[in-house]
């Protein structure tokens, strides 16, 4: 696809996402964002739209876009709401993309035409309670027991770990700390000895739901594994490497719609007769937010095109969800700020953005671990 086809379709794609929202989305989310609610309907319509595979091939039922499409969807969602648009990222990042990544013929045949539509709301399992960055001392355990794998344990923070109908689940068959000492399997709703537990009562992305999932004795056939045993760990490494990307535009979301709010509260407020964007405290600080967009849009961008190349993106994947999730608390922060007290209330959107933004920062790999993979990447 050409340059400029990719930018038309970026562009038809945020229409739709603004029309799809203001429809199914934006009339609700307050109710929602109380209520903790997560709407599957929401899910089941995005995938009616393509935008729950979008990065899996037509094939096997999916958009076959690539990450800018991949960017402009979540971005858009995140203006709308952001917790959607963390739900919609986490389905297509990790569960269906480990899926397409990782899985044999049978297994992308069986699973991605019900994630990419939606059929299916797809979860994924690494984090646990005692091992949030330090997954390699994770303690659910697989033991080989002929053709099956009994599997015990918990996984928390597990995005749709209640709604979901499929889980990709990592889970350790060798040694503590071992790198490949980790498997990957993908487990079914409804499979004995597998159940979600615990609701997390969140601060924010309060529509995207997150549990814990508990395994007791669950027997699962050696055929769900997905690749080979002990490249569990290995896969999923990469496996966030492109989930970092949708994070980056989850910021960037959030932090473009807190913008788009102020500018727009900045020129209707008045106070001593002139609006408060003739102020150069508010307008400097719609400056520094803008740049510090726009910064985070190039950084992001530039990660999705070398994934599209398939080209390394460890690095800079790393360097777009830091800084994107980083200056996203700042921006949110700053619109409160403009907002002045109606910031701090839930009769406008900013108060849910700053809230929400929190998450970027600490999801799929806190800011102190992206500084880590930085580091690592620049002293090589």
């Amino acid at each position: 696809m050409d340059a400029v086809a990719t930018v038309e379709t970026q562009e038809m794609i945020a229409q739709m996402v603004r029309d799809f929202g203001e429809k199914h989305i934006t009339p609700y989310r307050n109710k929602w964002d109380d209520e903790q609610y997560f709407p599957v309907e929401v899910m089941k319509g995005l995938g009616e739209l393509g935008l729950m595979g979008v990065l899996v091939p037509e094939e096997y039922g999916g958009s076959g876009f690539g990450y800018n499409e991949y960017v402009t969807a979540i971005l858009e969602l995140a203006v709308i709401d952001p917790s959607i648009g963390l739900s919609m990222a986490a389905h297509n990042s990790l569960c269906t993309n480990h899926i397409l990544t990782f899985g044999n013929e049978e297994q992308k045949q069986k699973y991605l035409p019900k994630l990419a539509t939606a059929e299916w709301i797809g979860a994924w399992g690494l984090t646990e309670p005692n091992t949030g960055s330090d997954a390699g001392n994770m303690r659910t355990v697989a033991v080989e027991d002929g053709d099956y794998w009994v599997i015990n344990g918990a996984k928390n923070f597990i995005t749709h770990g209640k709604s979901g109908d499929v889980a990709v689940v990592i889970v350790r068959t060798g040694d503590v700390g071992d790198s490949h000492g980790m498997t990957t399997f993908v487990i079914e709703k409804g499979t004995p000895g597998f159940k979600a537990g615990r609701k997390e009562d969140k601060l924010g992305m309060r529509l995207s739901e997150t549990t814990e999932l508990i395994f007791e004795d669950c027997r699962v056939h050696k055929s769900q594994m997905l690749g080979k045993v002990g490249e569990g760990f290995i896969q999923a490494m990469k496996i966030l490497d492109g989930g970092r990307i949708s994070i980056a535009a989850l910021s960037l979301g959030i932090a473009e719609g807190a913008l788009r709010h102020s500018i727009a509260y900045a020129k209707e407020r008045h106070q001593f007769n002139q609006p408060i964007s003739s102020f150069q405290a508010i307008s400097f600080k719609l400056a520094d937010m803008a740049t510090k967009i726009e910064a985070a849009k190039l950084l992001t961008f530039q990660a999705a095109h070398l994934k599209n190349e398939g080209k390394p993106v460890n690095r800079e994947s790393a360097i777009a969800k830091y800084y994107a999730s980083e200056i996203s608390v700042e921006v949110a922060l700053d619109a409160v700020q403009i907002f002045g007290g109606y910031g701090y209330t839930k009769d406008y959107p900013v108060e849910k953005y700053y809230r929400d933004a929190k998450l970027c920062t600490i999801g799929e790999g806190t800011s102190e671990i992206q500084k880590l993979v930085i580091s690592r990447a620049i002293l090589k």
